[in-house]
Parts: structure tokens; C-alpha cells; sequence
């Protein structure tokens, strides 16, 4: 069957509309260039944050070489927290390295942190570095209240009657209660049925 000579421009004519679509391609790869310039800016925020950590980190491990510190242990749930308290500080509070509020990023929990400071009076003499693992946020926070309460009675048995008031001292044993076999949960009998 000869081909006829409409098919053969059709053909030349479908070729440059295949060209048209592979640079319109080549076009969008500079907007994801574009995209990729934004994130130095955050890279180099992210890097600005860090070096902000290190310094407050390193003030407070300059801090503890020219004072004396108290360390103490602080646990709740499976969370374990190692603080020390630095004498003669200015307030700074670092958790894992970073300052207190960016690690606790709720009031509830930055409260939870400084209520021991607070009830001693001892927000601006003292600087505080904890470092905590295991468990949640929240335990982790509970972990090192009780940490900074035993290192304030280290600092000063008159601080006892205050913060044992406040249940401060106390390690809080509740944890979550093992599954058992054959329940659906720690208690949670499985749902019975009559027929």
C-alpha cells in the first residue's frame, strides 16, 4: 500500500510537537533549582540554631569547670535524667544540649522544669544542665523536676519542707501496667459472649 504524501507531513509536523514537549521539561528542572536555592537559608538557620546550643552549652560547661556543681538523678515512667547544678549561675537551663524551652516546647512542660527553682528561689542563682533518656516528653520533663529537687536539698536541707509540700521529692511510681496473657489489656477481660 504506497503512502500517501498528507501522512508523510503529518508525520514531519507530529516530530517538532515531540521537540516542544521534551523542552518544556528542560524548563521546569531550573524551578526546581529555584526550590533547592531556599534551602541554604534554612540550612544555614538550622546551623545558626546549633551554634546557639553549643554556645549556651558550652557556658554552662564553662560555668561548672570554674564553680562546683551538684549532680543528682532524676526518674519517672522510663525516663532517667542526669542534672547537675551549677552554683552560682545566671538561670541557664539546657536539656540534651539545648536550651530548656526549644526541648519543652509546651508551657505546661517548661513549668513542670523550673516549678522546683521557683519554689527555692533560686531562678537566677543557679544554672541547671540536665540530660535525660527514655520515655516521653512528659515523663522526661516530670525526670528532671525531680533531678533539680534532689540536687536543691543537696544544696540546701532547708528547701525540704517546700518542695516535699509540692510532692517534689517524691519518685512517681506509676507506670503503665503490664499486658497479661489471656486478657485483652493489663485488666480488660476479654468480651463475653452467651452464645
Amino acid at each position: 500500500m504506497p503512502i500517501k504524501k498528507d501522512d508523510k507531513e503529518k508525520d514531519k509536523k507530529k516530530a517538532p510537537a515531540k521537540a516542544k514537549k521534551t523542552e518544556t521539561k528542560e524548563k521546569k528542572v531550573p524551578a526546581k533549582k529555584k526550590a533547592s536555592e531556599e534551602t541554604p537559608e534554612k540550612a544555614e538557620k538550622e546551623l545558626k540554631e546549633m551554634e546557639a546550643a553549643e554556645e549556651v552549652e558550652l557556658a554552662a560547661g564553662e560555668s561548672a569547670k570554674g564553680g562546683s556543681f551538684i549532680s543528682a538523678v532524676g526518674r519517672r515512667k522510663t525516663s532517667i535524667a542526669r542534672v547537675r547544678l551549677i552554683k552560682n549561675g545566671k538561670g541557664l537551663i539546657t536539656v540534651n544540649g539545648k536550651p530548656y524551652d526549644k526541648y519543652f516546647t509546651t508551657f505546661e512542660l517548661r513549668d513542670t522544669v523550673t516549678s522546683p527553682l521557683k519554689t527555692a528561689g533560686q531562678e537566677g542563682a543557679v544554672d541547671i544542665s540536665a540530660k535525660v533518656v527514655g520515655g516521653g516528653i512528659r515523663g522526661q520533663a516530670d525526670a528532671v523536676r525531680h533531678g533539680i529537687s534532689r540536687a536543691l536539698l543537696q544544696l540546701n536541707p532547708t528547701y525540704r519542707k517546700a518542695l516535699k509540700k509540692l510532692g517534689f521529692l517524691k519518685r512517681d511510681a506509676r507506670k503503665k501496667e503490664r499486658k497479661k496473657f489471656g486478657l485483652k489489656g493489663a485488666r480488660r477481660a476479654p468480651q463475653w459472649s452467651k452464645r
